[in-house]
């Protein structure tokens, strides 16, 4: 080949080029094409929480996004690496090709129980043609996964009628033009909050070439345009066989595997010296021009054509024929590397992924931080400003703005901002999520850095700090420093010893105990060793006293954790240490607060880690603006009697130093806890903004009251204890401020008083995946 090529180069000085017969040409001449292929291992499906037993299948289809009545993707090859561990009776069939719509289906498998894995362990491959561009693809591919069910006592023609139909759940991913080259990732399949599973799948891109075989035209132009072609789709081999070969050493080097390349050794050096020659000629013969340079193509009467034109078509031919090669045996070699090695392979695709979401979901995600001030009003104030003697209290710094009203048009800037960006990276789009960006809710998230302690000069004043924007809000020191003396470090804990993780999650007024169902599941996906608890001890008494609650609440914590230290102990030998987490939706975080001030709960306080507020009414509703929802309050409390909400609102006691919610705050409820996050959200007219952030509002700013001074004791206790302590004892303190898009509402009721975004929290979990997936350390 090389002589050939130096012969072709030495042709460029005569002045009579020879000419052959247009049949050698066309013994010569093959259309050349190149095909993309996306590998698919379908590793394993994880029923997370999946509403019904019965049998599931998945389907799988892709395309190019340009055009619905485009070919779409075809199954070229099957391999069932791995046989399925499952019994004779869990499985129905096996996997099929369906030539109508070119899909590829696995077998039937059965769903029984919860948190089930089932192994699928297949691979499946898709070419498409790319015969529409002659270099590098410009549009994108949609890859769909289809989730088909059928009941269990179904029969076999029931089953099959049943796949056949529509699909109970679609998830669809969006592979971007750039990453047709060469990309080679983990893919997380969710399907949707009514069918929660997750299917670990693993998705690998490369273009390869492809020979349908043609007589070209002897036409001129057709040669011009065949020349040009060629050139482009051998730059195109040539760039994806760069990404696959980095991309293979990258692997090989993140499992630390060696790959063994003696067989492609020889064929890398020959290649070396013809691509260098091949990008010399390129830049010094200008064959996209000569080709089409009637000088070079002469035709005589008797069919011939000009030699050098038909010579360097052969060459390119060969050489495109030539990497072409290369690139089928190293992406053979990558498919083999990846079977033999797919659990480690999958662990690293996996972590790069969740590190990758960090930043790839900061768009919709905007930091800031603050300073803790050391206190909210002064203490020197007395009482006898409180009882008519016409004293004005201290002067505290005008709050020019609402704080709700001011978070809600930031998320509103931001979401503009989103609808007018144009998204163009690298990585393989989720469409639950890059399907309408602009709906997507925005979290503005506001890490508070703790001060020391506050004072009792009575000097100190509130301080309303900037915002600042900040890269990343993992400091590690935050982070990676053990909150209690005795409990060794987060890494020792993975190596040496064994972590009991439980998570109590706590359900709101007249709530039900599924309703925080979404956010475990985020969780679980996290950290899939973690236990769960779903409080059930006050569904359908959340009318009674915050005390008794608690009470109970105590008591059915307690239960679990005897019960799971018990089976843990007996699977391990020995428990190293114990994390203690809670989650609690609306006054769900008043219970979880009354049952940590029980006595019997102080053995455990010292485990206590993570503790999410999801718009929580933590100071009540001593200061609450929705004049709807206070005419709720009232009628409860009139005919009802309904303690919970006398206590919220302060009438359970006519001395306000008498009431639930002021002892409640004077309990150390939070000062256990290494991670608090508030969440809240200005759309929420059911909890008072300042409540659920524990923060200051301007109308407790300007009441110089009682009222005002309660209120403001109150805050502080809480803040006091959120502050760090000493700087071994750090933690991570943040507010979420959560801006839903309600649009989709409309203009009804609920979204007028302010319920739609109340409930939202329950009823989406996108938020939850983003704040989780960006900051995993406090979640596991």
């Amino acid at each position: 080949m090389l002589r050939r090529l130096g012969w072709i180069i030495g042709l460029k000085g005569r002045e009579s080029p020879a000419v052959v017969p247009v049949r050698d040409f066309k013994r010569v001449g093959a259309m050349l094409e190149t095909v993309q292929e996306i590998a698919v291992y379908i590793h394993k499906f994880h029923n997370v929480d999946l509403l019904q037993q019965g049998w599931y299948q998945i389907r799988i289809t892709m395309r190019w996004e340009d055009s619905e009545d485009a070919t779409p993707g075809m199954p070229a090859r099957v391999v069932q690496y791995e046989a399925p561990d499952m019994g004779a009776d869990d499985v129905h069939g096996v996997w099929r090709i369906d030539d109508a719509d070119n899909s590829f289906s696995t077998q039937p498998f059965r769903i029984k129980y919860i948190r089930q894995d089932v192994l699928l362990s297949v691979m499946v491959s898709f070419n498409l043609s790319l015969d529409k561009y002659e270099g590098p693809p410009t549009s994108a591919i949609l890859l769909k996964f289809e989730l088909f069910y059928t009941p269990i006592l179904a029969n076999e023609s029931s089953l099959q009628a049943s796949i056949e139909g529509p699909a109970a759940s679609v998830h669809e991913f969006y592979i971007p033009p750039k990453a047709l080259l060469g990309l080679h990732s983990y893919c997380p399949v969710h399907f949707d909050s009514f069918h929660a599973a997750l299917v670990d799948v693993t998705i690998h891109i490369t273009v390869l070439k492809a020979v349908v075989h043609q007589p070209f035209s002897k036409a001129k132009s057709h040669m011009a345009s065949v020349g040009s072609s060629l050139i482009a789709l051998v730059k195109t081999l040539l760039s994806a066989r760069e990404v696959l070969l980095k991309e293979l050493c990258r692997l090989s080097k993140a499992i630390d595997i060696e790959i063994d390349f003696t067989d492609y050794e020889k064929l890398f050096d020959d290649s070396t010296c013809v691509q260098s020659n091949f990008h010399k000629e390129l830049e010094t013969m200008k064959y996209e021009t000569r080709l089409g340079n009637t000088q070079y193509e002469v035709e005589n009467a008797n069919g011939g054509m000009d030699v050098h034109s038909v010579e360097m078509l052969e060459w390119l031919s060969s050489y495109f024929s030539f990497v072409g090669n290369q690139m089928l045996y190293v992406w053979n070699l990558l498919l083999n590397f990846h079977r033999i090695n797919r659990k480690k392979l999958l662990e690293f695709l996996r972590e790069s992924w969740a590190n990758d979401r960090r930043a790839e979901w900061s768009i919709w995600m905007v930091y800031s931080k603050v300073e803790m001030p050391h206190q909210y009003i002064s203490s020197a104030v007395d009482d006898s400003s409180y009882h008519g003697s016409g004293r004005k209290g201290p002067i505290l710094r005008k709050l020019t703005d609402d704080p709700a009203q001011a978070s809600a048009m930031r998320a509103d800037l931001h979401r503009r901002s989103i609808a007018q960006m144009r998204i163009n990276n690298r990585s393989i789009q989720d469409m639950q999520i890059y399907g309408d960006p602009s709906r997507i809710p925005i979290v503005l998230i506001e890490r508070v850095i703790n001060s020391p302690l506050r004072t009792t000069s009575g000097n100190s004043y509130f301080s309303n700090l900037s915002y600042r924007d900040v890269p990343s809000l993992q400091g590690k020191s935050g982070l990676k420093s053990s909150r209690f003396s005795n409990n060794p470090s987060p890494s020792n804990n993975s190596q040496n010893t064994h972590v009991l993780k439980i998570v109590v999650f706590v359900h709101g007024f007249q709530g039900h105990h599924l309703d925080l169902r979404l956010v475990r599941n985020q969780w679980l996906l996290i950290d899939p060793k973690a236990e769960f608890l779903l409080s059930e001890a006050n569904e359908g008494k959340t009318s009674e006293d915050f005390e008794v609650m608690g009470f109970r609440l105590a008591q059915e914590v307690i239960a679990f954790v005897k019960l799971k230290m018990d089976s843990f102990s007996k699977k391990f030998g020995v428990i190293g240490n114990i994390k203690l987490s809670f989650v609690g939706h609306s006054i769900g975080n008043l219970i979880i607060r009354a049952a940590l001030s029980e006595g019997i709960m102080e053995p455990y306080l010292r485990h206590l880690y993570t503790y999410v507020s999801v718009s929580g009414p933590h100071l009540g509703y001593m200061y609450s603006s929705n004049s709807i929802f206070n005419s709720g309050l009232w009628l409860l409390k009139k005919f009802k009697n309904t303690q919970c909400i006398h206590q919220l609102t302060f009438t359970d006691d006519p001395d306000l130093r008498n009431t639930f919610l002021y002892k409640l705050c004077k309990q150390k409820t939070l000062d256990n806890f290494r991670n608090i996050i508030l969440l809240s959200s200005p759309q929420d007219g059911y909890v008072p903004y300042h409540s659920a952030r524990i923060e200051v509002c301007a109308a407790s700013s300007a009441d110089y009251s009682k009222k005002g001074k309660i209120f403001l004791e109150m805050l502080n206790e809480c803040l006091d204890q959120i502050r760090t302590h000493s700087s071994e004892h750090r933690r991570i303190f943040m507010r979420c401020d959560v801006n839903f898009d309600v649009s989709s509402h409309g203009r009804n009721l609920n979204t007028f008083i302010g319920r739609a975004a109340h409930i939202e929290f329950l009823e989406a979990d996108m938020f939850a995946r983003f704040i989780m997936w960006s900051f995993p350390e406090l979640f596991r």
